[in-house]
């Protein structure tokens, strides 16, 4: 029985933080290692110059430290195929002949480009690129004909535009080559982390973000910094749980959700420091990133055997996405000079 196809990534803007790993980076891990399912795992390096195209060498330096971020939390190139979206030229041809098929009121009317359309300040001067990675995103999903998708909630939308582009061409060329994706989202709760400052997202732009790759002095000098709640500014004073940072994160990463619950009841009634809390977890945060640390720093050591890795991973996914733009020219007819 053939394995499911599991497709998903990430834009190398930057390194990844811990609100990527529990929105995404530990269930592909937790996927990969099922068996169950063939991944493919995207650096979506095309996707994020749609808004940093003037600024191409972060693109490049950032390419390493994802790969990296991904080889410490376990994704493993043996059995999960890691590549760089750029290498793959069908990719474009495919979203070449999506665009035809979308049009730009349904573009501008999907939520999540309105969104970060919104947070990147773009106004009236969208690039065009950005615009249209709905369309490219339908491309990199259908080229390797993956069915399940880890990503955040936001990113549903994205994909009911991938379904929609999948059953529009499968219509109108008569075939039925395309696959609708459906999403794989995170428990219920843990799709996105707020930043340490008490902002809604955790962001790298923002600076507000925990990454994999601190050290553990940095990881608690920002645990210390955190934002708890700022009327409780004495020890005996009741303290609020709800819209508090370190509980939050607490109820995501504490395994002992027994003593989470007492320390709520403690803060609430009053007689919890602040400083208490942020210790604890501080060594809960630190028990689950010193092994992705460690890792990290040993892969880190060898960086051409990690791009020799994403080479290898490219090489791979040419050929799978190829087959498929080969079907897609069949289904529209331009293979004018196939003769048998």
């Amino acid at each position: 029985m053939a394995k499911e196809i599991l497709l998903t990534g990430d834009r190398p803007t930057g390194k990844l933080h811990i609100g990527h790993y529990i929105g995404s980076l530990k269930n592909r891990v937790k996927l990969q290692n099922e068996g169950k399912y063939e991944p493919y795992i995207m650096i979506a390096d095309t996707q994020a110059l749609t808004d940093n195209a003037r600024d191409p060498e972060k693109i490049r330096n950032s390419l390493i430290e994802v790969a990296l971020d991904y080889l410490a939390v376990g994704l493993d190139p043996e059995k999960s195929t890691i590549y760089v979206q750029s290498q793959i030229p069908a990719l474009f041809e495919l979203t070449a002949y999506y665009m035809d098929l979308v049009t730009v009121a349904r573009l501008e009317r999907n939520p999540t480009v309105k969104t970060e359309i919104k947070q990147k300040g773009f106004k009236d001067s969208i690039p065009v690129g950005f615009l249209n990675y709905p369309v490219s995103q339908a491309a990199d999903i259908t080229a390797f004909k993956a069915t399940l998708i880890p990503v955040g909630d936001d990113q549903e939308p994205m994909l009911e535009q991938t379904r929609e582009i999948v059953r529009t061409f499968n219509r109108v060329y008569d075939t039925d080559i395309l696959v609708e994706p459906k999403g794989y989202f995170p428990p219920k709760g843990q799709g996105r982390l707020p930043g340490l400052d008490g902002n809604a997202k955790m962001s790298k732009s923002l600076g507000n973000a925990i990454y994999l790759s601190d050290d553990a002095a940095t990881v608690k000098k920002k645990v210390m910094s955190m934002y708890t709640d700022p009327n409780h500014i004495h020890v005996e004073d009741p303290g609020q749980v709800e819209g508090n940072t370190v509980f939050t994160y607490l109820d995501v990463f504490a395994p002992d959700k027994d003593k989470v619950a007492e320390l709520k009841e403690q803060y609430q009634k009053g007689g919890l420091g602040d400083v208490k809390i942020k210790k604890y977890l501080n060594k809960v945060l630190e028990a689950e990133l010193a092994p992705i640390r460690e890792r990290r720093e040993k892969f880190a050591q060898d960086p051409d055997s990690v791009y020799e890795m994403l080479l290898e991973g490219s090489k791979k996914a040419n050929k799978v996405a190829n087959e498929t733009l080969r079907q897609v020219r069949d289904a529209i007819g331009l293979n004018y000079f196939d003769r048998k």
